[in-house]
């Protein structure tokens, strides 16, 4: 099954009927209601989707700033959102398709078979010539029925111990990873022995980068292959696009969830500084 579609692919399927659920997830860390950019303009016909709200869940601290959210909460919200069995979905934003990834891997990992991300979001459905509807999107309830989330994440013991049998990606910006800056989390740095890789690395002007460079990208950092993958973030939400740019390289990476929110807020964590994934290690 594709991962991605492009913005002629999709006004093709938009064009002959079928049966499509476009779901619009802006987001951005800095402003996370997308609601008031959705309803100035969005594709035809899409719905939109909370993140914070419909993507997460409240949580304890120790979970981070964004723990997966409950089945029975998924399912209902996408219900909400139209989607019934025998779907195609396909979810975008403005942001580099990093909380469009968020919504793919959701959905895929409890079981909607047809996800795809819109590559380039926004942008490039706009830069085609294609025009956008203003307003909200209700649509009637759709009857999908997700499945338990089983597999594809790790917790933070795992994350802990990865880096001595496989690969950890931090894909935070490298000021944030060196320790140097932490606008969100009460601790600077990383976990010790993670990898930087920055989400900016893998996106090629608002696309994801061509598999062959996703591989040589990946493998710089260590995982060709043949290791163990696990990706970070800040709080898992830009980690599912590493998933999903490694799905593209055909390399299977695990996601964690809790990322360094988690792990910065848990007590008795180490943390390391510095551009080396052994960094200079302190207590939390």
């Amino acid at each position: 099954m594709a991962l991605l579609i492009d913005s002629a692919d999709l006004s093709a399927l938009l064009e002959e009927g079928a049966p499509v659920r476009l779901l619009d997830v802006r987001w951005r860390l800095d402003r996370p209601e997308g609601r008031p950019d959705y309803v100035a303009g969005h594709l035809p016909g899409a719905v939109y989707v909370d993140l914070e709200r419909e993507l997460s869940r409240r949580g304890e601290p120790e979970e981070g700033r964004h723990p997966l959210p409950a089945t029975a909460d998924l399912q209902r919200a996408a219900r909400r959102w139209g989607i019934s069995r025998g779907d195609a979905v396909v979810v975008y934003d403005d942001i580099d398709s990093v909380a469009a990834a968020r919504a793919w891997w959701l959905l895929t990992r409890s079981g909607v078979a047809d996800v795809r991300v819109l590559d380039g979001g926004l942008r490039a459905w706009t830069d085609a010539g294609h025009a956008l509807e203003t307003g909200d999107v209700l649509p009637a309830p759709g009857d999908i029925a997700l499945d338990a989330i089983d597999g594809g994440t790790i917790d933070i013991e795992e994350a802990a111990r990865w880096s001595s049998h496989g690969v950890l990606l931090d894909v935070r910006a490298a000021e944030r990873y060196r320790g140097e800056s932490e606008p969100m989390d009460p601790v600077a740095g990383h976990i010790p022995g993670a990898v930087n890789l920055p989400t900016t690395a893998l996106i090629d002007r608002g696309r994801f980068a061509e598999p062959a460079r996703l591989r040589a990208l990946f493998a710089a950092a260590g995982a060709d292959g043949t290791v163990p993958v696990a990706a970070s973030c800040g709080s898992g939400i830009a980690a599912s696009h590493a998933v999903l740019a490694g799905e593209l390289a055909g390399i299977e990476v695990t996601l964690f969830p809790g990322s360094w929110s988690a792990w910065s807020r848990t007590p008795g964590r180490l943390v390391a500084t510095g551009p080396t994934p052994e960094g200079v290690v302190r207590p939390a």
